[in-house]
């Protein structure tokens, strides 16, 4: 019997369980248009490093949108980021990601 074990990125975000919270739990410290996402970050790191594609560039508008329910709490986006510009709560009370082997 072949058991097969998915290996990509998007295979085994499929594997965790969420309970939502109600509340956004990462904010950008400064989101206005003189943001430093907006004025200082060419690479934009936080939309390519973050796996569930939290955070997203809108071009039009000069701004980073943060999509919180997809956080998987890793914690690479504050890691990463160059003007330590992502303030990252870790959910309380049982709520958040639950990891499982998968």
């Amino acid at each position: 019997m072949d058991i097969k074990i998915e290996t990509t990125v998007e295979a085994k975000l499929g594997t965790l369980e969420w309970k939502r919270q109600p509340d956004a739990n990462i904010l950008l410290r400064d989101a206005g248009a003189s943001a430093p996402c907006a004025t200082k970050c060419a690479a934009k790191t936080c939309t390519t490093v973050c796996p569930a594609k939290v955070y997203e560039w809108e071009g039009a508008h000069g701004k980073i949108v943060v999509n919180y329910e997809n956080c998987i709490e890793c914690g690479a986006c504050r890691m990463l980021c160059p003007f330590d510009n992502i303030n990252c709560e870790w959910p309380g009370g049982g709520m958040g990601v639950k990891y499982k082997y998968g």
